[in-house]
């Protein structure tokens, strides 16, 4: 037998559909409030399971709280002055209709919602308050640098929370002298051993923990975010839960991890910052790296005419590489002139003066 919801008459399939949209709010938003994750949520809005337990009471009065904030009484005449107002055509009853949030107030409204929890989500994956900080505004930077394609996603906080992960994991932190002295410990015990505990775990378990535990993301969800498969994620999640449940007996029933996960999670002061600062730094990142691709342009440019300038406008055959002379007979060491060379030289001289085929000059 289905356990049935106890909070009070639940609406409808559709109708649960329709109060989450007139928030303006998504289903991991959604089922954060509630504490279970989209996909459970997304199974309530279709009709497939039931809402039980704590969790479907909470999703009952959320549901029955938008739809009481949705009725809104529409200020007009008296019954006896309306008919006649209407009647001549002077006044006519309209619906209120919400105004459309523009790109900063939605960013505003995003930045609200989810900077404070990812914050503390951050700070239990580092353990540093300032990288926490330093990873969701970087986060939130990225969001508004590509906010049409954030905003058209179908979980922007989804989208967010996965860069700020990243940046908070990332390796380059251990290359800053700032963070590598160790930061000061919670001061409360429970807080200092969950942080000490989470802190000997990988990375990535650490992680895939904090997604399930404390996000209240379901596995499969858990292993795309952390880019593993299913059964991976399980294995992960097990050896997590030991590790912890090793080092803090407390922490070995999964409900109470999931209560010390799920709220701040630490008495220590970690807060995110305003919203605008976030998008006027956002802003600035952009106008830097468009000038920066304008003046790369502008170099290669500027080299490539330097090149076709000086560059040859017709073939020049290359110069043969040279060679040693062969053939040449060597030089003669000077010295006294042996018996046979004496003798032709005599034979020469005597030729010189008798021969026919000597012309000797006349005078005249």
């Amino acid at each position: 037998m289905t356990p049935q919801n106890t909070a009070g008459p639940l609406p409808p399939p559709t109708e649960r559909r329709r109060l989450r949209q007139s928030r303006s709010l998504t289903h991991a938003q959604l089922a954060a409030q509630v504490g279970v994750g989209p996909s459970t949520l997304r199974a309530w809005e279709s009709g497939r399971l039931v809402p039980h337990g704590s969790e479907g009471e909470t999703y009952t009065r959320l549901l029955t709280t938008f739809a009481a904030e949705g009725v809104t009484a529409v200020d007009g005449p008296t019954a006896g002055e309306g008919a006649s107002a209407v009647e001549a055509g002077r006044e006519t009853p309209q619906a209120v209709v919400p105004q459309p949030l523009t790109p900063a107030q939605a960013f505003d409204e995003l930045y609200a919602f989810c900077a404070p929890a990812l914050v503390r989500q951050n700070y239990l994956l580092t353990g540093r308050p300032e990288v926490a900080r330093e990873a969701v505004e970087r986060a939130f930077q990225l969001a508004w640098q590509r906010w049409p394609e954030v905003a058209r996603d179908r979980d922007p906080g989804g989208w967010v929370r996965a860069a700020a992960h990243d940046c908070a994991l990332s390796h380059w932190h251990g290359f800053r002298s700032r963070y590598r002295r160790p930061e000061p410990p919670p001061a409360d015990p429970a807080d200092r051993a969950l942080l000490d505990a989470l802190l000997t775990l990988p990375p990535v378990y650490r992680r895939t923990l904090v997604l399930y535990d404390g996000v209240g993301l379901d596995l499969p969800e858990t292993a795309a975010e952390t880019e593993a498969s299913t059964p991976a994620a399980a294995n992960r999640l097990a050896y997590a839960r030991e590790a912890l449940a090793a080092q803090v007996p407390a922490l070995a029933e999964p409900g109470e991890l999931r209560r010390r996960l799920r709220p701040p999670a630490t008495s220590e002061e970690v807060r995110a910052a305003d919203p605008e600062p976030v998008r006027r730094k956002a802003e600035r990142r952009n106008v830097f790296w468009t000038w920066a691709a304008v003046a790369c342009t502008v170099t290669i440019i500027g080299a490539t005419a330097l090149a076709v300038r000086s560059a040859p406008t017709h073939y020049e055959a290359p110069i043969a590489p040279a060679q040693a002379v062969q053939g040449v007979p060597p030089a003669g060491v000077m010295g006294p002139l042996s018996r046979e060379e004496r003798a032709l030289q005599a034979k020469l001289r005597s030729a010189a003066a008798k021969g026919p085929y000597r012309l000797v000059p006349e005078a005249r």
